[in-house]
């Protein structure tokens, strides 16, 4: 009873709370990764350079994103999903053999695959951005952050299976609080104070990556020293029927990591094959300058692509919480409650993603303009980019329950399939579209992902999907296109009395109108009780408070 009664206060979150923890240190994670491009881009210069240094940013960040999901992404849900599955069977101290086992193999993983990053430079370079001499250095650069980044990885994920999603959420937060505080006082010093060449401040911008994955590492750290005693009191009285060696840990942590690293990379892996085909379609049936390349890409593949991801943040703390959740469920092959809780998933799911994807788009022009000033094709492609977010987060939180219920070949084969899909019709895309080619690709193979994957969920797990649109998901999505549309006749009226606006004054707007945006969304799902419903929570109070019937 005593090992019991630990284990449940250890784990004191739940999948609304565990998914709030994720959410905040993500929307903030994200909104402080997008924020310093204010200050970074004034400090730039020119718009040309700020195209130019923005273009091989988002170059070799999508390059050390698919590197950094190769050698860490599916670790920390990997190990989070296993040790939530011994801690379900009363196997703790197995649960730290495997967590101890994955810290050696992921510090082997991180030599590996910094020296590759490191010493290959050129040849990444040549793969991803057509042998671009300026990417080199940034790529080396970034090579150093990979060798800590999957130790860290792990440590999160040892949390995350204890649903204890406060130390990971933290550690998060405090990862880019240091990586953005170190990046603009570099390209301060490196643009204002000396003024140096952008190639040398993206170049030194990178190296933040690795300051703030050390100060997350030290941070866990303290957490582990924390609650130290209270862990070894779990591994000594929890069961201890599971005797497994070193090799046979080492399988397991690969047979559950690669599914997920695959399925993890998919959104970079997009981003990865636009990068490297985006130019030479282009080029094929326009004459086109590289400035204009650089101009275009630079609008979809990474200034909105960075905006657009605060929203898909939800979706990821939502996943976090509902790996560990399901698949402990699935260990104790409860189907009624498996059910239900993807039933919960999908509703928490839509509560806070159709409002985020929908209000960002009725935002879209003064967001665009507070982080990059006013440009039309911009907003245009911000707009666009919301459906996108939108898909991937479906994407994500569909994948996750698959891979929670041991289906990691069904989630593959669905990305794989996905995919081809959108190989096959890139170019006719692009050759129609031109710069909104590569995003309608994207948008269309999500589509085709996301409906065969809710389908094999559906014939596992049947539940009642019409009672789910028409009770929960065409309310939420009703307050969310009220909402949408209200803020957007704002920024209609507010563009229209205005001559002239820069950036001070679109954030001003950007902070009215999400502020309207989310009273009228909290009213409309406080007063007709659809929070509560969502939820799973009693709002009686606040209604009260703001005198709602």
């Amino acid at each position: 009873m005593a090992t019991k009664d630990s284990s449940q206060k250890l784990r004191k979150d739940n999948l609304l709370t565990g998914s709030a923890w994720i959410t905040v240190s993500g929307i903030v994670s994200r909104a402080l990764s997008a924020l310093y491009v204010i200050p970074w881009n004034i400090w730039m210069g020119s718009a040309a350079v700020v195209a130019s240094a923005n273009a091989l940013y988002g170059k070799v960040y999508h390059i050390y994103d698919f590197f950094l999901l190769v050698s860490t992404a599916g670790l920390p849900s990997a190990i989070s999903k296993q040790i939530s599955h011994y801690n379900a069977l009363g196997e703790y101290e197995a649960g730290n053999q495997l967590f101890k086992q994955a810290i050696r193999v992921t510090a082997i993983i991180g030599v590996v695959f910094g020296a590759f990053m490191y010493f290959g430079a050129d040849v990444v370079a040549a793969l991803f951005t057509n042998s671009d001499p300026r990417s080199i250095p940034a790529i080396r650069a970034l090579a150093i952050a990979v060798l800590i980044l999957p130790t860290l990885s792990i440590m999160r994920g040892y949390f995350q299976g204890y649903g204890q999603m406060g130390p990971s959420a933290i550690s998060m937060m405090l990862e880019q609080l240091a990586r953005v505080a170190y990046m603009l006082a570099i390209t301060y010093i490196i643009m204002q104070i000396q003024r140096g060449n952008y190639v040398d401040a993206v170049t030194k911008s990178t190296f933040a990556s690795f300051i703030g994955a050390a100060i997350s590492v030290l941070y866990l750290l303290t957490c582990f020293a924390r609650q130290h005693q209270h862990l070894a009191e779990l591994a000594h009285t929890g069961s201890h029927k599971i005797h497994f060696t070193a090799q046979d840990f080492t399988k397991e942590i690969f047979l559950q990591a690669i599914p997920f690293i695959i399925i993890d990379s998919a959104v970079t892996i997009f981003n990865l094959f636009d990068q490297a085909t985006f130019n030479p379609m282009m080029q094929s049936f326009l004459k086109i300058s590289q400035q204009q390349l650089d101009y275009y890409y630079s609008l979809f593949g990474f200034q909105a692509n960075k905006l657009m991801m605060v929203a898909v943040s939800l979706a990821t703390g939502i996943v976090s919480s509902a790996i560990p959740l399901v698949a402990s469920l699935y260990t104790s092959k409860d189907t009624g409650k498996i059910t239900q809780q993807i039933i919960n998933i999908l509703r928490l799911f839509g509560f806070f993603m159709l409002p985020a994807t929908l209000g960002m788009w009725a935002v879209s022009r003064p967001l665009w303009g507070a982080f990059y000033g006013f440009d039309q094709l911009g907003i245009k492609m911000l707009r666009f980019s919301c459906l996108v977010a939108l898909l991937i987060g479906l994407f994500m939180v569909l994948a996750a329950i698959l891979q929670a219920l041991y289906r990691n070949n069904l989630a593959i084969k669905y990305l794989l399939i996905g995919f081809g899909f959108k190989v096959i019709i890139q170019w006719p895309l692009v050759y129609w579209l031109h710069e909104y080619g590569p995003l309608t690709a994207t948008v269309l193979a999500l589509i085709l992902i996301c409906y065969l994957m809710l389908h094999r969920i559906y014939c596992l797990y049947p539940f009642n999907l019409k009672q789910l649109i028409s009770q929960n998901l065409s309310k939420i999505l009703l307050a969310a296109v009220i909402m949408a549309m209200v803020v957007w006749g704002v920024d209609i009226f507010l563009y229209t009395v205005t001559a002239k606006i820069g950036r001070i004054l679109s954030a001003v707007y950007l902070l009215l109108e999400v502020v309207i945006g989310a009273g009228i969304y909290g009213y409309l799902t406080l007063k007709f009780r659809w929070l509560d419903q969502n939820l799973g929570l009693d709002a009686q109070r606040w209604r009260r408070w703001l005198h709602l019937k």
